[in-house]
C-alpha cells in the first residue's frame, strides 16, 4: 500500500495555517501589555506559517480523500513535531531563551501536555509568551483526545475497545458518523469544560488571565502556572478545589461524556475504569493523608487532607502541578505519588501515564496466571465489564506495557549520563515519559529541567512526544515495513 503523500502533506498544511493562527491571541496580549518585540516575534511567525500553509493545502489536492491509517498516523506524529518546532520559535526570536533547544524543550512541553520547564522565574516572563505557553497546552489537550479515540484503537494497544464495552462511544466512528463531527462533539466538551473552569476560577477572585492560565493547565492535564510557586501562590483552598475538579474530570474518558448528553447516565455510572481510577486516587488520598498527619509533616489533620487531596489529585491525572513542597515529605508518601504517575489516568483522556485500563487488564492477568497454577486445567478469559477481552487486544496491550518498561529502562540509562542522583534521574524520566512534567529532587518543586545538558534536552524532547502520542505512534517512523509499499 502506497502512502498518499499528497493528503498528508494537504492535512499538513491546513494544520500549520491552524497553528499560526493560534498565535494571534498571544500577540493581542502582547501588544495589550506593550510587549512590542514579542508582538512582532508572533507576527513574523504566524504571517508565513499561515500563507504557507494555506499555499500547501490549496496547491497539494489528494487524488483520493480518504485517509487512511498509515497516512494517519504519519499526520500525527508529524503534526507534533511540527507544532513543537515552530512554537518554539516565538520563544526563541524574543531572546527569552537564547538556544533553539531550550525553546523546542519548552513548546514540546506545552504541546504534550508535560508541563516540564526549563524557565525558573515565570514571573518575569512577558505576558505574551505566558499566554502561549499555557495556551498551546491546551491545544495540544484538544489534538489529543481525536488521536486517542480515532487512530489509536488501529494499533491494538489503546484498551480502547476494551475500556467502554457498554458504552455508545468507543470510538470516534461511532460517536457519529463524521470524523469532522466527532471532534466537533469532543472540543465543544472539551471548551466546555475549559470554559466552566475560568468562571469558578473568576468567582474564587483570580484576575481573568490567570484564570485562563490555569483553566488551560487544569483541562489540558498540563498543569503550567504563570507563578513559580505554582499553585502555593493562591494560598486558596477554593483554587485548590477547582483545579482538582477539573484534572479529574478532563482524565476521565471522553467517550462517556457522549453519554452525558445523550442522557444515558448509567453508562457513565458503570464504567469500570472509571471507578478504578477514582479508587486508586482514594487510596492513595487515605494513605498520604495518615502518613503526611502521622508523620507531623503538616500542622493538623485537615491540612493533611487538604495537601494531600491536591497532589494525589495532580500525580494521578499527571497534571504536575504543586501547592506545596512535596519533596519534603515522607518517603512513603512520595512513593505513592511517583505510583501513580507511573499508572496515569484514564484512556481517552487528557492525561497520560500507562493508563488504568492497561493496569487492570495486566492484574487480571496476573491473577489469572496465580489461578491457573491451582487449576491447570481451567480455562479463565479475562473480562472488562462482563465483556472477554480478545487475545488479539491483549497482545496489543501487553506489547505496549514491554515496550513501556524497555523505552524507560533505556532512558534512565541515557539520563544517567548527566551524572545526577538517582531520584532526580529516575523521577525526571518519568515525569518525561508519563507526560507529568514534575519529578523530584533536582526536578521537583523548586527546580528545572534546566539543569540538564542540551542532548539530554534533546532526546526527553523527543520522549516527551513519544509518551503523548503513546509510543508506537512515532517509533512506527523508523520501522522500514511501515514505509514499505508492499506491507
Amino acid at each position: 500500500m502506497h502512502l498518499n503523500h499528497r493528503i498528508v502533506l494537504n492535512i499538513l498544511g491546513i494544520i500549520l495555517a491552524i497553528l499560526g493562527l493560534s498565535m494571534v491571541p498571544s500577540a493581542m496580549i502582547s501588544i495589550l501589555y506593550r510587549e512590542y518585540r514579542v508582538a512582532v516575534s508572533f507576527f513574523l511567525i504566524l504571517v508565513p506559517m499561515v500563507v504557507f500553509g494555506l499555499i500547501l493545502h490549496r496547491v497539494v489536492k489528494p487524488k483520493s480523500p480518504k485517509l487512511k491509517v498509515r497516512e494517519g498516523f504519519v499526520v500525527v506524529g508529524a503534526s507534533w513535531l511540527i507544532a513543537s518546532f515552530f512554537g518554539a520559535l516565538p520563544y526563541l526570536m524574543s531572546g527569552v531563551l537564547p538556544t533553539f533547544i531550550d525553546a523546542f524543550f519548552e513548546s514540546t512541553s506545552s504541546f504534550t501536555t508535560t508541563g516540564s520547564s526549563i524557565i525558573q522565574n515565570i514571573e518575569f516572563l512577558p505576558r505574551g509568551l505566558v499566554f502561549w505557553r499555557s495556551f498551546s497546552q491546551w491545544l495540544g489537550g484538544m489534538g489529543i483526545l481525536v488521536f486517542a479515540v480515532s487512530l489509536l484503537p488501529a494499533l491494538g494497544i489503546s484498551g480502547q475497545q476494551i475500556a467502554n464495552t457498554e458504552t455508545p462511544g468507543p470510538s470516534l466512528s461511532k460517536l457519529k458518523p463524521k470524523m469532522a463531527d466527532s471532534a466537533k462533539l469532543l472540543y465543544a466538551i472539551y471548551g466546555g469544560l475549559t470554559l466552566s473552569a475560568i468562571a469558578l476560577l473568576l468567582l474564587g477572585g483570580l484576575s481573568l488571565f490567570d484564570s485562563c492560565i490555569v483553566a488551560f493547565g487544569s483541562v489540558a492535564s498540563g498543569g503550567l502556572i504563570n507563578y513559580s510557586a505554582g499553585a502555593a501562590h493562591f494560598d486558596s483552598a477554593y483554587i485548590e478545589f477547582v483545579i482538582t475538579l477539573f484534572t479529574i474530570l478532563a482524565c476521565t474518558n471522553f467517550t462517556l461524556y457522549y453519554s452525558l448528553v445523550r442522557g444515558e447516565i448509567r453508562h457513565f455510572l458503570k464504567d469500570r475504569e472509571l471507578h478504578t481510577f477514582l479508587g486508586l486516587l482514594g487510596i492513595g488520598f487515605l494513605l498520604v493523608s495518615l502518613n503526611l498527619w502521622l508523620s507531623d509533616t503538616t500542622t493538623s489533620l485537615g491540612e493533611a487532607l487538604r495537601f494531600a487531596m491536591f497532589h494525589t489529585a495532580s500525580f494521578a491525572t499527571t497534571t504536575g502541578v504543586f501547592s506545596e513542597n512535596y519533596d519534603l515529605w515522607p518517603s512513603f508518601s512520595k512513593m505513592i505519588l511517583f505510583i501513580l504517575m507511573m499508572v496515569g489516568a484514564c484512556s481517552a483522556s487528557t492525561g497520560g501515564g500507562i493508563k488504568i485500563i492497561r493496569v487492570m487488564v495486566l492484574v487480571k492477568l496476573i491473577l489469572r496466571g496465580f489461578f491457573i497454577r491451582l487449576h491447570p486445567r481451567a480455562i479463565v478469559p479475562i473480562k472488562i465489564q462482563n465483556k472477554v477481552v480478545t487475545s488479539d487486544s491483549m497482545a496489543g496491550i501487553m506489547s505496549f506495557l514491554y515496550l513501556y518498561l524497555l523505552i524507560y529502562i533505556i532512558s534512565v540509562f541515557v539520563l544517567s549520563f548527566e551524572n545526577m542522583d538517582l531520584v532526580t534521574t529516575l523521577s525526571a524520566t518519568g515525569a518525561i515519559l508519563n507526560n507529568i512534567g514534575a519529578g523530584f529532587g533536582l526536578v521537583g518543586p523548586g527546580g528545572s529541567f534546566a539543569v540538564f545538558s542540551p542532548f539530554s534536552k534533546l532526546y526527553m524532547s523527543f520522549l516527551m512526544i513519544t509518551g503523548r502520542l503513546e509510543l508506537f505512534t512515532i517509533l512506527l517512523f523508523f520501522m522500514p515495513s511501515f514505509w514499505n509499499p508492499d506491507r
